[in-house]
């Protein structure tokens, strides 16, 4: 039988749900404890160190929890007596015929509705030749992945020299647990095979082991591969599935090096909010999309009131958060007050960032990331908005919809912009500069998905009462 994609496989997974039994736990933890008084009392390199921790909590669930087999031929509970091959080949039968037939009908329920849908265990290549085999199939999602994650054409700058400053202080237990006990259950785990109940079910012992690993990390400037490692799950989007385009990647990370980059993140956060603007309210605690809404709400309708014109343009960015110049970022960091052991350890976090492809049981080889945030990190947002902001800085000039005694010429969240001006000249103007100074830092405008908007009451000659949206024109910009 030729070797396809979609065939069903046997899985081994740890009974994790047990961990949610108390006296479960107080095993888990028992022999995690006994591996943790074997470990050598001095400080190893943080591999080593990593090695031995990850292999013992993943033993510990193991030897706590059990295993059980799910998939392709587990063939069920095969140590009852009434089980022999001939009732076993009786049930594998019927369950391949309900297989089938459900298969069958799902297959027509789907055609009829919408049309034939090809299967997904196939893929174009780069080339446009329709690949079928695991090996090749693989291949090109690895070539695909690497490709967007990597692009060759963004900008570099000279990284800003590391300087001494203050001592910062060391990560404390109690912030380490309190990061692990927000963890949201039932996530996926990286390539580490961590699970958040592993980390939600630590002891003292525990918690105090995982603390010095990130303590090693912190002071050495250098974190384990396996934190710097992402594992991504092509998402199906629309379209036709064999386009690789047509999907979009999720990226799952190391669990516990999630929790130090939580740390890092809460540590970065109160030097730069302060000087974030206020226009911006993406990623931000106390901000969100309602604050937006009221506001340009608001401005219309001051504007409306008044028949003075607005001019709109709603920009979209390509591939925002992949396409970040790391150099630039560590810049921009340095301008907004991250410096010394902090800046270096969120450095650590991309010095060796490499992904992998997961589909369908299968997993490509290994590629390095040199450009764009890490996808699912408690870090990326908080260095996405301070980056996003030194180019909304840098692009303001005296265009701006006045509004009382204040002048608004954009409103932000996160990557979605709308750049607002008195007239489509000053519009024009503003959209050059925030354009210009994103290509200068490696983002791109992307002006088939950008839509400009007027609302202007002189032109429709309208001033109903109780307005409540208003007359506009639109197009692409």
């Amino acid at each position: 039988m030729p070797d396809r994609l979609g065939r069903p496989k046997r899985i081994v997974r740890v009974c994790w749900e047990r961990l949610a039994d108390p006296s479960v736990r107080g095993v888990f933890n028992s022999h995690l404890r006994e591996s943790f008084n074997q470990i050598p009392r001095e400080v190893g390199d943080i591999e080593s160190e990593w090695t031995m921790f990850s292999s013992s909590i993943v033993d510990a669930a193991i030897r706590s929890c059990g295993r059980k087999v799910s998939g392709a031929g587990h063939g069920g509970n095969t140590r009852t007596q009434w089980w022999t091959l001939e009732v076993r080949d009786t049930v594998t039968a019927m369950e391949e015929d309900y297989r089938t037939a459900s298969g069958k009908f799902w297959q027509t329920i789907w055609r009829l509705r919408r049309g034939k849908q090809l299967s997904a265990n196939t893929v174009y290549s780069g080339g446009g030749e329709l690949l079928a085999s695991t090996g090749d199939i693989v291949g090109r999602w690895k070539e695909y992945f690497e490709d967007l994650l990597s692009p060759t054409d963004t900008p570099s700058v000279e990284e800003p020299e590391a300087e001494d400053s203050e001592v910062d202080s060391i990560i404390t237990q109690a912030e380490v647990t309190e990061v692990v006990q927000q963890l949201l259950a039932g996530k996926a785990p990286g390539v580490d095979e961590i699970r958040p109940e592993y980390l939600k079910s630590l002891d003292v012992v525990g918690l105090s082991w995982l603390t010095h690993l990130c303590n090693i990390a912190w002071r050495s400037g250098t974190v384990p591969l396996d934190w710097a490692t992402g594992v991504v799950i092509p998402l199906f989007k629309k379209g036709d599935r064999r386009v690789c385009s047509n999907y979009r990647g999720i990226t799952l990370l190391s669990l516990p090096g999630k929790v130090y980059s939580r740390v890092l993140e809460r540590r970065v956060r109160p030097l730069v909010e302060s000087r974030i603007q206020e226009e911006q309210c993406g990623f931000r605690p106390s901000h969100g999309t309602l604050d937006q809404l009221y506001t340009l709400h608001r401005v219309l309708e001051g504007s409306w009131e008044f028949a003075q014109p607005v001019h709109m343009c709603f920009v979209d960015l390509e591939k925002a958060f992949d396409r970040v110049p790391r150099d630039i970022l560590w810049e921009v960091l340095w301008e907004y007050g991250v410096r010394g052991p902090l800046l270096r350890a969120v450095q650590s976090l991309y010095n060796r960032s490499r992904s992998l492809v997961h589909i369908a049981s299968c997993k490509s080889d290994l590629f390095p990331v040199h450009v764009g945030l890490r996808q699912g990190c408690p870090l990326s947002p908080v260095l996405f908005i301070v980056f996003m902001d030194r180019i909304f800085r840098r692009s303001q000039g005296l265009e701006g919809v006045r509004f009382g005694d204040h002048r608004i010429s954009s409103l932000i969240f996160a990557d979605d912009v709308v750049l607002l001006a008195p007239s489509s000249l000053d519009l024009q103007r503003a959209l050059g500069c925030f354009a210009a100074e994103c290509e200068g830092a490696g983002m791109r405008v992307s002006t088939s998905k950008s839509e400009a908007m007027v609302l202007d009451q002189k032109k429709c000659g309208l001033h109903p009462p109780g307005w409540r949206g208003g007359p506009s024109s639109s197009g692409a910009v």
